[in-house]
């Protein structure tokens, strides 16, 4: 034991750091009190500096798909290391990585790797208006697509987790071409936009899935007016499945982004499109972007070492996890009597205090506002068990999450329930 609290760090980290933080949703600023401040973690936990063990269903919002240090991916982190760890210079993993993501994605044939989720769906806009000469771009209430600034107007995760709608210090003119649509509504999409941006699962508003037909008729009316579909798959890429939301649901996007699960849990993010689409990009083509840590040596060899576990054993499992993980939370729910809606797509759980899933950011935040989610959180939060701390984001089963695990679990939710 070190002596550290979470209390004292917290205290210390507010004199240096803006809300004592380093990203706004980990200051537990929607769910009330003190954050835990993580020392170590291992499987499908957490400990933290004061030596509390908790079962994490955050895993980090998505990497932890294998759970946390996986043994596989920490050597893999390790001879990487061992080898240098940023040189400037191009290496085999970026070429490596890249074959690996267009071999797994349906029409993807080139990526660029980037740092971030946000610097990913930042390039991929700003390549979609090169590509087509056109600046209007249209993004859907609820769908988060990172802190750029013609992104954040009416964005789920972070943004509405602080209770925002917008962001201070983005000029007007940054989100004048940004139009706002209701989520799972086709917008009317004309010659002036350039790109539709849309989660095809919606996992920064909670959990809401795309409606019948949604991204299919969003398919129809984009190719129909000349724009391109952008798929931002941060979060669902290799997590729904092999290939991503393209073989989930069918549909093929023009443009995609990814992040969290290719890294293995350290910073990446892609984007990439068609050979034609992406000539654009510098040095092939006008649309100029850049990053000295792109491709990182680590990053790709840990992403690499995630990818190659991710079979299609794993994804029967992940699923058959998540499945049992929401059936017996609904269940407990409703054996103490406590409204609420536990959504599943995959391996992707939900959670809505309210009686009907929600199908749009409307419904999604007017659940989250009810204010029975920071109770529940910390009533699951001293009985070892980590969900994230708002109540826009999903939960996140990995396969470090046995049986024994989720069972445990739905008994402390079950616990939890019968005080609500």
């Amino acid at each position: 034991m070190s002596g550290l609290t979470n209390e004292d760090l917290f205290r210390r980290g507010q004199a240096v750091m803006p809300g004592g933080v380093n990203s706004p949703v980990r200051s537990f600023r929607s769910v009330g009190g003190t954050p835990y401040f993580v020392a170590r973690a291992e499987g499908p936990y957490v400990y933290d500096v004061e030596g509390r063990r908790y079962i994490d269903y955050v895993m980090s919002y998505g990497p932890g798909i294998l759970g946390h240090a996986p043994p596989t991916v920490i050597e893999a982190i390790r001879e990487a290391a061992l080898a240098g760890t940023t040189y400037g210079a191009p290496t085999e993993g970026e070429v490596l990585m890249a074959e690996e993501l267009c071999a797994r994605v349906s029409g993807l044939e080139m990526v660029r790797l980037v740092s971030s989720g946000t610097e990913a769906t930042m390039s991929a806009i700003r390549l979609a208006r090169g590509a087509t000469g056109r600046d209007k771009i249209i993004k859907f209430a609820g769908n988060y697509h990172g802190h750029a600034d013609g992104l954040l107007a009416a964005g789920g995760s972070g943004v509405a987790n602080q209770g925002l709608s917008g962001c201070d210090g983005v000029p007007a003119g940054a989100v004048a071409d940004t139009v706002v649509a209701p989520y799972n509504v086709v917008p009317e999409i004309d010659e002036s936009v350039a790109v539709v941006a849309v989660e095809p699962v919606a996992a920064n508003m909670g959990l809401v899935e795309p409606a019948p037909g949604f991204l299919a008729d969003l398919r129809t009316a984009c190719t129909e007016a000349g724009a391109l579909l952008l798929f931002d798959e941060v979060i669902t890429g290799f997590r729904l499945a092999r290939g991503g939301a393209t073989e989930w649901f069918g549909v093929q996007p023009d443009l995609w982004c990814f992040g969290k699960v290719i890294g293995g849990g350290l910073p990446v993010g892609a984007y990439g499109s068609s050979h034609e689409v992406m000539a654009h990009v510098a040095p092939l083509g006008g649309v100029y972007q850049a990053g000295t840590l792109s491709g990182n040596p680590l990053a790709t060899a840990a992403g690499l070492a995630t990818l190659a576990a991710l079979d299609a054993a794993a994804y029967t499992r992940l699923t058959a996890t998540a499945t049992r993980l929401a059936d017996g939370m609904a269940a407990a729910f409703a054996d103490a009597g406590v409204t609420a809606v536990v959504p599943r797509v995959g391996p992707l759980v939900g959670l809505f205090f309210c009686g009907e899933a929600p199908t749009d950011f409307d419904s999604a935040d007017a659940a989250a506002a009810n204010g029975v989610y920071p109770r529940f959180f910390h009533g699951l939060l001293e009985r070892g068990v980590a969900l994230a701390p708002g109540p826009y984001e999903a939960l996140f089963p990995s396969l470090a999450h046995t049986d024994d695990i989720i069972d445990e679990t739905i008994a402390v939710v079950a616990d939890v329930a019968a005080t609500l």
